[in-house]
């Protein structure tokens, strides 16, 4: 159930983010793509963060096996099932897109994450884009960490990372189009093919390294729960119960 979530829930963001940008771009501009790709994970937290923890981003998945929350077991069945929803949802954006008048796979393509003065939207080179991909990858993953551990408040979780999805989008797309997830990255780049795939390295490369940074730097800043052994807490609870009695 984990993994069927967890392809539904990246699913649903690509196809919300993707197709936003692909499908209306014109009309929302970067902000309404922002949105897009922020709220899907906003919403997507709430519906299935109880069943999979809602990674739907192979950068975050990582994350949580650096800092010791998840198997690399699991977590391989994470990737696999994040970049099967990420490919299916781009196949059926590019498929809308193609339905309409002059509609073609360039639709898709001027969607899909790429660096340098081609490719680029802002003609930023390959070493920007890096940097970019990996800083904002690590505010992601890094907020993410903090927002889902035990001691932050309950069901809130979806909010700042719903949120901090939407500010490293719009910082984003100007660089690279905004990927920080390799899922989103792969699916348009098995459709568009030649360049896309030959720049898919950066997008996968500087995405994971962002989850790890994030990871030790929270394991860094984390201060630990205070911890008892199941002796002291035996020998605690007499002394409590006497307590409670001569308060009586």
């Amino acid at each position: 159930m984990r993994y069927a979530a967890e392809l539904f829930g990246t699913f649903v963001l690509v196809f919300a983010g993707l197709g936003t940008a692909v499908l209306a771009g014109s009309q929302v501009g970067n902000v309404g793509v922002a949105f897009a790709f922020g709220l899907s994970l906003l919403c997507m937290a709430f519906a299935i963060g109880p069943i999979s923890g809602c990674h739907i981003n192979p950068a975050v998945t990582l994350g949580f096996v650096v800092a010791k929350r998840m198997k690399i077991g699991m977590a391989a069945g994470y990737w696999i099932s994040q970049i099967i929803g990420g490919a299916i949802a781009s196949g059926v954006v590019l498929f809308i897109a193609t339905g309409a008048p002059g509609g073609s796979l360039a639709s898709l393509a001027g969607a899909a994450n790429g660096y340098g003065a081609i490719h680029s939207p802002g003609h930023y080179a390959a070493a920007a884009c890096f940097v970019a991909e990996t800083l904002l990858t690590m505010l992601l993953v890094f907020t993410v960490l903090g927002a889902t551990d035990d001691r932050a408040p309950a069901g809130f979780a979806g909010i700042p990372i719903g949120l901090i999805l939407t500010t490293i989008i719009l910082c984003g797309i100007p660089v690279t189009n905004g990927s920080f997830n390799p899922a989103r990255s792969i699916g348009p780049a098995i459709f568009v093919g030649g360049w896309a795939l030959q720049q898919l390295w950066l997008f996968i490369v500087a995405p994971m390294l962002g989850g790890v940074i994030a990871a030790g730097l929270y394991l860094g800043i984390r201060v630990p729960a205070p911890m008892i052994t199941a002796r002291q807490a035996e020998q605690a609870l007499p002394s409590q119960q006497a307590e409670r009695r001569s308060a009586r």
